[in-house]
């Protein structure tokens, strides 16, 4: 905070302003000795582990983890496919991937080419819109949006895609990270050279690209020689479980499923038909309604963990009554992030200062206004600051400034609990239950003590309980 705007104000603020400065002050090391633990895993709903008879895994990215290179090989054999392919510029071999430009939940308008942050009340969050590598000015945002909310009929549909007239797709895979950024730099390039080009058209060669490398096994001829597949065989997994856990990997898991007839241990499909699943086999194709069919696993005895919100939790919640973990890798950053001093004492001073305008608009004169306009001044500026410290470009993955993000709110719909990766079970016992920390509504005063749960802070996880974090 800034000295002067504490200790120079006039009468009637300045009374008030010293109360929210020396509440400020003390807060800060409450909350420094309160720093979230980044192995806690996070209650949306209350859940107990007591309950569950099954556990079920996604691979990539739940199970499997995948080095930054990744990234970098889908999006230049993506590029490489849109230039040898599909005829576009060999220029666009001059971008690289940049691997800290987008940020996973992002919307892209598929007619405006504008890639964008969206919160949960459909507003687009000003000042992350993208066209291209440039951020688009606010009032040219407003301009074409006429307001910054997002109308429901162009937003994306019920699983983040652009279709049936939706024109915004919603980029939820943490696979989508080249695909958003291959989007931005042929955007650029185009740009630059003032190339006149149809959005829609390039939005769907961009993504065909990309599906190319996942389905036609193109990426498995280039990482041969290193471990894991993307496209989910059972002999890519069985290439990755053997990497990760040993050859005996399959004595860990009841069924495999690779998304039933069976399956040999070279991959070789069988043509006996299916009554029921049995342990240490393998099944291919399927679907969801025949496995419960085969499985009778049904309802909330059933836990299945993800990274996925949309195709690997959403239906499973919503249509079958499964409790559902959400893997989110971001978080563990996020929350480090969140845990410094620098953040702390940025958001402390920010919540104070909305505190004051709030309290004080209600004075009206000049000298009352100036001070009042300094804070709305310096306030946006914190807000900005705040945004920086996680994304120079899109801010934090769940928050829009104050409110929840689009992916917050399905992250906080889809799934019962949520946490960096599957190593956060290892600090719970299998009795353990999950209660999601009571937070006020706006309407409710906050008369209980708890506004950070005790689950999250740095004490024995034998007496852990959880909570949602925030920016």
């Amino acid at each position: 905070y800034r000295g002067q705007d504490i200790y120079g104000c006039l009468q009637p603020v300045c009374c008030q302003c010293l109360l929210e400065h020396r509440l400020c002050t003390n807060l800060i090391p409450v909350i420094s000795n309160n720093f979230v633990n980044p192995d806690t895993i996070f209650a949306n709903n209350q859940m107990s582990l007591q309950d569950i008879e099954i556990y079920g895994f996604d691979y990539d990215y739940t199970l499997a983890f995948y080095s930054s290179h990744l990234h970098t090989l889908i999006f230049n054999i993506a590029r490489d496919i849109l230039i040898d392919e599909h005829r576009y510029p060999e220029g666009l071999k001059e971008y690289d991937y940049m691997p800290n430009f987008v940020i996973r939940g992002l919307h892209y308008d598929v007619q405006k080419a504008l890639l964008m942050k969206i919160d949960a009340f459909h507003y687009i969050q000003l000042g992350t819109v993208y066209r291209g590598l440039n951020p688009v000015p606010e009032k040219e945002v407003i301009a074409m949006y006429e307001g910054s909310h997002v109308p429901l009929e162009i937003m994306s549909d019920f699983y983040g895609k652009s279709s049936h007239g939706h024109t915004m797709k919603q980029f939820m895979d943490i696979f989508s990270l080249p695909e958003m950024t291959l989007l931005s730099c042929v955007n650029d390039y185009f740009m630059k050279h003032n190339i006149d080009y149809e959005p829609v058209h390039l939005y769907k060669d961009v993504k065909e690209a990309i599906g190319d490398v996942h389905v036609r096994g193109i990426m498995y001829r280039a990482v041969e020689a290193d471990i894991g597949n993307f496209q989910s065989s059972y002999l890519d997994i069985d290439r990755g479980m053997n990497y990760i856990v040993g050859k005996d990997w399959r004595d860990l898991f009841d069924v495999v499923i690779v998304p039933f007839r069976r399956v040999t241990d070279k991959g070789v499909l069988l043509w006996d038909r299916i009554h029921h699943l049995e342990k240490g086999q393998i099944y291919k194709q399927g679907n969801l309604y025949e496995f419960l069919r085969l499985t009778g696993w049904r309802g909330s005895k059933v836990l299945y963990f993800g990274d996925h919100i949309y195709s690997d939790l959403a239906d499973l919640t919503l249509k079958h009554g499964w409790r559902t973990g959400a893997i989110i890798p971001e978080l563990r950053k996020e929350i480090k992030i969140m845990n410094t001093e620098e953040y702390v004492h940025t958001m402390t001073w920010l919540q104070a200062l909305t505190g004051l305008l709030e309290q004080m608009q209600v004075h009206w004169d000049p000298a009352s206004q100036t001070v009042i306009q300094q804070w709305i001044n310096e306030r946006e500026e914190m807000r900005l600051r705040t945004k920086d410290i996680f994304n120079a470009q899109f801010g934090s993955l769940f928050r829009t400034y104050h409110n929840p993000t689009y992916f917050s709110r399905r992250l906080s719909r889809f799934a019962d609990i949520y946490m960096p990766s599957l190593s956060c079970l290892l600090n719970y016992d299998l009795q353990h239950t999950f209660y999601p920390r009571r937070t006020p509504l706006q309407h409710e005063s906050p008369i209980w003590p708890e506004q950070t749960s005790t689950g999250a802070m740095n004490i024995p996880f034998q007496s852990h309980r959880t909570t949602t974090g925030s920016e």
